[in-house]
């Protein structure tokens, strides 16, 4: 399975963006899609995640300004972001978690929130 992120790109703050991944090769339900984010000098975190059930998990952070979608495509997931500011600049990655095994990561987006 290959993953790969776009959308990454330089955005005003308060404004809005929309990555996407798309995921190439088989792959079976169950499974967990994810973005996380790593911003210079800090760990990599998770931003939002979907199940193959549809539920969904979001970063307090991010809670009510970003949502994880899969547009009904098991191949694709989105992250739409609105009222950005400057503490979520940061490489974005995708992420695809099967059952039993080690994660699929993509190789990640960058995202810049600055005026």
């Amino acid at each position: 399975v290959q993953l790969v992120e776009s959308g990454g790109t330089l955005v005003h703050p308060g404004g809005s963006l929309r990555l996407t991944c798309l995921a190439s090769g088989t792959f079976f339900r169950p499974y967990v899609m994810a973005w996380y984010r790593q911003a210079p000098g800090r760990e990599r975190e998770l931003v939002a995640s979907l199940t193959s059930l549809g539920e969904t998990k979001y970063a307090d952070s991010v809670k009510g300004r970003f949502t994880i979608s899969d547009d009904g495509k098991m191949n694709t997931v989105n992250l739409h972001m609105n009222n950005l500011n400057s503490e979520d600049t940061a490489v974005y990655y995708c992420s695809l978690r099967l059952a039993a095994t080690d994660p699929y990561w993509g190789q990640g987006t960058q995202v810049t929130v600055s005026s």
